[in-house]
């Protein structure tokens, strides 16, 4: 049987969190480690997933696009949501670092998508802020890092090459916080990825974009069995009645 359904930008972050609580290497993590959700509007709703917790999607944001490149006008209300055992638990960050492991996760979320699986982070802090924080740590030590994003992300050059090209201190004029590019590697989950992680479906990205409720949309085609994708497209349906939630940034 085949199903195509029409994603919101608010249903498919609720639908790739849902994907990212059901990836095996974040269920082991969940029972025997530590995993970080850093701060991102994708991640918001990971972080609200994995905890069955509300989360202040408001507050849970860092860099953020608007009309510019943009930082989230209630940063610094929200830390990075980690848990261990279970539970939430608050530590500094130099012993947070100190205890990642193997069997640990982080969770990443990114702005671009490209053709080889590589995600796109911008960075506008000179340190690289959560990037410079975290991922060096877990490339060392064989962190597993786990990258949300949306297939409307995508874009259709290397994100390798793009990074040549960024730079804060490169780009003197444009809209908003001039940005660096990271090339951020790990286990990517769109909305593809999330419904074969939660179905045993295909799921193929056939048209992206439109008007009104439709924009920054992505259409999807669902092709399995009756009962699978009828279960599929029925979550979707669920995920896309999830109200949109309120982020700004700084004027």
């Amino acid at each position: 049987m085949k199903a195509f359904a029409v994603l919101t930008p608010v249903a498919s972050k609720r639908l790739i969190a849902k994907g990212v609580k059901a990836h095996p290497i974040v269920e082991r993590a969940l029972d025997e480690g530590t995993v970080i959700v850093t701060l991102g509007t994708t991640n918001a709703f990971v972080a609200a997933e994995i905890s069955a917790s509300s989360v202040d999607h408001g507050a849970f944001a860092a860099g953020v696009i608007d009309d510019r490149w943009n930082v989230n006008a209630r940063i610094g209300e929200e830390s990075d949501f980690v848990i261990r055992g279970g539970e939430r638990i608050t530590l500094k960050t130099d012993a947070l670092l100190e205890a990642l492991g193997e069997g640990d996760v982080i969770v990443k979320g990114g702005n671009a998508l490209d053709p080889f699986g590589t995600v796109g982070v911008l960075m506008a802090a000179a340190n690289g802020g959560t990037i410079g924080r975290y991922i060096p740590t877990a490339l060392a030590r064989g962190v597993d890092i786990v990258a949300p994003i949306s297939i409307a992300k995508s874009v259709h050059a290397s994100i390798a090459d793009l990074s040549r090209h960024l730079g804060s201190r490169r780009m003197p004029l444009g809209d908003g916080l001039a940005c660096g590019l990271f090339p951020l590697t790990g286990h990517v989950v769109t909305e593809i990825e999330a419904l074969e992680l939660l179905f045993d479906v295909e799921a193929e990205h056939v048209a992206s974009g439109g008007v009104g409720a439709g924009a920054g949309s992505v259409s999807l085609v669902l092709e399995g069995d009756e009962a699978d994708v009828r279960a599929a497209y029925e979550l979707i349906q669920d995920c896309k009645a999830e109200p949109e939630p309120l982020v700004e940034g700084r004027a």
